[in-house]
């Protein structure tokens, strides 16, 4: 896989959850966070979108932008506090539910993709 492949693999997570949680905030706050946690305030679904906006705005500048090896790395490694996220605001904390868990399988995803698109990019050199 080349590191161009793994950087659009990487903006294709954040532009398909960051799409949803954009254009769709509602369904995201019903299906991925527990009903304990739910508030269906508009202040909710506007926080939610911005939250999507963010994430959008990631995935394109993932697809326009070429990352030299050491990005991939740095991208890596900033993605680590997120496993913790995932784990406490599930286990601990169960705000997120079983969908909500798409976010973790999305960052499994990306931490894998950027360890590959590190080394591809490093051969590239």
């Amino acid at each position: 896989m080349s590191a161009l492949t793994s950087q659009r693999l990487i903006a294709l997570v954040f532009l398909t959850l960051g799409g949803w949680a954009l254009f769709a905030p509602a369904s995201v706050i019903e299906l991925a966070i527990t009903p304990e946690y739910q508030d269906s305030t508009y202040l909710t679904a506007f926080t939610m979108a911005c939250f999507g906006s963010q994430a959008v705005l990631f995935g394109v500048m993932a697809l326009v932008v070429e990352w030299p090896p050491r990005a991939f790395l740095v991208f890596a490694a900033a993605l680590l506090p997120f496993f913790w996220f995932n784990y406490h605001f599930h286990y601990v904390e169960p705000v997120l539910t079983s969908i909500g868990m798409l976010d973790f399988a999305g960052n499994v995803t990306m931490l894998l993709l950027a360890l590959l698109g590190w080394r591809a990019a490093k051969h590239a050199e």
